[in-house]
């Protein structure tokens, strides 16, 4: 059968979601293989995009296809290259946060990080009036002129990332991609091709689920549970943003304050993750925050509370059933390095005494219709940026 090499590795994927170290509830398995089904139709949707010479961009993640605790206020982008090749990107500046663009040496496997070999944002190229743009990418060349970016050796893919900030009011942009002097369309599609693609849909599958479950032991399960580190560059090269990150574990009656000044950057968030390291469900619930959506206390602090129970407080983030799950704040589009005075507190209180341990406690009430209105909010923004 021409499709059964993906059918062994979908059979494979599910022995290793059925055997994941963190699984301790019925909950836990159930999301392992809801995860699955992202995890395949990405992996299908990956290896039907690998054409480096008619390259397109496709949506890296979403709410649908999760995973590397996927940041939901980020609308990511890749597209395939060749380092010895040029590429032409033009697109339209949206009027959100940031907008950010990454060359990687590979993809991330099991043991590895791939390099990052170009990384900028938006203030690196010029826009016009109307916010349209033109990059170039490719080999080095004496006479390159503006908006030209060197592929080092070994380039395999550009990583467009662009982060909203106000999902209410801040719009998306385009953007589009071509290999300089193509001509023509991509070869016609034979039987060897397909099988080819169902061969590495089924590569990409099993690598993707193994390689996001080794790296929360890289980065986050060694650190003390209930801490997060003060922040600090983001692995993988990211220039301008920094992060801190975390692993938490609340009894039902506890809740987890963290305490961060507003920053000046144009873009911070706060979100949670569950244990198969992709964000919790950020449609129907309250699970992230950027500093726009928060209430910033009088102090110019904000204090985000996470819990299982509801605490009525504006900045209540939603466990949604997870006893156990990730933390992460990301700064981006800085310009400065952080330290740890720009980093969060934490500290566990039964959810009874919050009231006496928020300074501001009675200004971050919220009502359960005030609640309700932010959760259409959400709803709203996402099926408008990440689904239409």
């Amino acid at each position: 059968m021409l499709t059964q090499p993906f059918a062994d590795a979908v059979a494979e994927a599910e022995k290793v979601i059925a055997e994941a170290p963190h699984i301790r509830t019925e909950q836990d398995l159930v999301e392992g293989y809801d995860y699955l089904a992202g995890s395949i139709r990405a992996s299908l949707q990956m290896a039907w995009a690998y054409q480096r010479d008619f390259p397109y961009f496709v949506r890296s993640t979403g709410p649908y296809t999760k995973l590397g605790l996927d940041n939901p206020d980020t609308l990511y982008f890749h597209a395939y290259l060749r380092d010895d090749c040029e590429y032409v990107v033009t697109g339209r500046r949206g009027s959100t946060a940031d907008l950010s663009f990454q060359v990687l040496n590979g993809d991330y496997s099991p043991v590895d990080v791939p390099d990052s070999l170009t990384a900028f944002d938006d203030r690196a190229f010029e826009i016009g009036p109307d916010g349209s743009f033109e990059l170039r990418f490719g080999p080095a060349k004496a006479d390159a002129g503006p908006n030209y970016f060197t592929l080092g050796p070994g380039s395999a893919m550009l990583i467009v990332r662009e982060v909203f900030s106000d999902w209410r009011t801040e719009q998306p942009g385009s953007i589009r991609i071509r290999r300089a002097g193509a001509t023509g369309a991509p070869p016609p599609l034979t039987r060897d091709v397909l099988a080819k693609r169902y061969g590495v849909a089924g590569k990409i599958l099993i690598s993707r689920l193994r390689t996001f479950l080794a790296f929360p032991e890289w980065f986050y399960l060694k650190l003390p549970v209930n801490t997060m580190t003060a922040p600090r560059a983001t692995p993988g090269g990211l220039s301008t943003q920094f992060s801190s990150v975390g692993h938490y574990d609340l009894a039902d009656d506890q809740a987890m304050i963290v305490t961060v000044p507003a920053s000046d950057a144009p873009y911070q968030g706060f979100q949670l993750g569950s244990m198969w390291y992709v964000s919790l469900d950020y449609i129907n619930h309250q699970t992230s925050l950027t500093a726009d959506q928060a209430r910033v206390d009088p102090d110019g602090r904000i204090r985000f509370v996470v819990s299982e129970r509801d605490p009525g407080l504006a900045n209540w983030l939603e466990c949604t059933g997870h006893a156990r799950g990730y933390l992460q704040i990301r700064w981006q589009r800085l310009a400065r390095e952080l330290s740890t005075e720009d980093g969060p507190e934490v500290e566990v209180v039964a959810v009874q005494e919050l009231p006496e341990r928020l300074p501001f406690h009675e200004q971050s009430r919220i009502t359960p219709a005030e609640y309700a209105a932010r959760i259409a909010v959400r709803r709203a923004a996402v099926a408008d940026r990440m689904l239409g």
